[in-house]
């Protein structure tokens, strides 16, 4: 808003265009600062769907590798008392469904949030493309 505006009939073209480029100057600044507080935001948001897919990608890794060693058991013994590798298979399905389902939040974090700040980044553009517009 306009901090030095006059009310008298004195007010001369000079001092009110100079208002004009104040408020403009400050309407950049105040998006800016909008801009950066966005993009923070979104940086924490981005930061956190990172360590839970992260962390889904690890355990999902384990999973399968369990999972392959509960085959080679199975496929080594191959007889009816399969009792080990039986375990093996559990303990690895089991890891990899958890796994699987921090990988499936993690995808869904980050489809939740846009990375960018649309609505700032377009006003900001339209301000900053305002002075030079010919009327």
């Amino acid at each position: 808003m306009a901090t030095n505006v006059h009310t008298d009939d004195n007010t001369t073209m000079t001092s009110l265009v100079r208002g004009i480029i104040d408020d403009a100057q400050e309407l950049i600044k105040q998006q800016f600062a909008l801009f950066k507080a966005e993009v923070r935001e979104d940086s924490r948001k981005t930061e956190e769907a990172t360590s839970i897919l992260g962390t889904g990608a690890l355990l999902s890794l384990a999973g399968f590798l369990v999972l392959c060693l509960a085959l080679a058991h199975i496929l080594y013994w191959a007889v009816p008392t399969i009792d080990l590798g039986f375990w093996y298979l559990i303990v690895g399905g089991v890891v990899t469904a958890l796994g699987g389902g921090l990988v499936y939040a993690g995808y869904a974090k980050f489809r939740s949030f846009n990375p960018l700040p649309d609505k700032t980044a377009k006003a900001l553009s339209e301000n900053l493309t305002w002075p030079t517009k010919q009327a």
